[in-house]
């Protein structure tokens, strides 16, 4: 009993002995955290900045990695396949997606198959299959999976969803920056920002933001409008379109009879 006893005594002061790995946290700021949409809105740029603080000198190894992802908010939609029936295009199979992104960027310091294992991939649905499949897909196709696909390659097309590997910059394993370029067709919602730090594909430590957009001006007014009187917003629309129809007209009617 007495040697067992002198064991456990001596595992306790080896473990106690032994040093403690250094924690690393995460300290974030946005350049802004409020985009407004006006009518001449073209996209805005978000300069996303921090630093890792420390309570032990630098490991140095395995290497640290930054991650930064922006997220729009999520809408329900449904993806149809065309096919060619008696040489006419037919909407045939199917798929609802509970919920996908309307914008979603991914920027990391390192490639991201080195800066993020699978299975942390799968918990923290950083990358974009793992994010759409987490939300629950309702399949009513086969192969389901290739109407993802094919909405992450159009969304990718349009530059609502992207990948910019090596896209922070990191400076001493300690201060770093991503610049993160929101498109002119902005969904109204909250953003959420997130950022990690990596080492050996674990995430170490994470931090979440948030950028809110919005509509400003005539453009707030409108959608209001829109949304609370329809019946108005329509009256409104119907009188636009015949105004600038006749004014067309007459402006036709002008140069023709010089």
């Amino acid at each position: 009993m007495t040697g067992r006893f002198l064991a456990l005594l001596t595992l306790i002061w080896t473990l106690l002995a032994a040093p403690l790995p250094a924690q690393e946290q995460i300290v974030v700021g946005l350049s802004q955290n409020r985009v407004q949409i006006t009518t001449n809105f073209d996209g805005s740029a978000i300069l996303i900045y921090g630093a890792i603080k420390r309570e032990a000198p630098d490991p140095k190894t395995p290497p640290l990695a930054v991650i930064v992802t922006v997220e729009g908010p999520s809408t329900a939609l449904t993806i149809r396949k065309k096919e060619r029936v008696a040489g006419i295009w037919l909407n045939r199979e199917s798929v609802q997606i509970d919920a996908a992104p309307s914008f979603y960027a991914v920027a990391t310091s390192m490639p991201l198959t080195e800066a993020l294992s699978e299975t942390e991939d799968l918990r923290f649905k950083i990358t974009l299959s793992h994010l759409i499949h987490a939300v629950g897909i309702s399949g009513e196709a086969r192969q389901s999976e290739d109407f993802v696909t094919a909405l992450e390659r159009i969304r990718t097309e349009k530059g609502r969803y992207r990948v910019q590997e090596n896209g922070v910059q990191l400076a001493e394993d300690t201060l770093f920056r991503a610049d993160v370029t929101l498109p002119s067709d902005l969904v109204e919602g909250n953003y959420k920002v997130r950022m990690f730090i990596t080492r050996g594909g674990k995430v170490v430590d994470s931090q979440e933001s948030t950028i809110f957009v919005r509509k400003a001006g005539l453009e707030r007014f409108l959608f209001n409008l829109a949304q609370q009187q329809p019946f108005v917003y329509g009256l409104i629309s119907l009188a636009i379109a015949a105004l600038a129809g006749w004014a067309a007209s007459e402006l036709f009617r002008v140069l023709r009879h010089r």
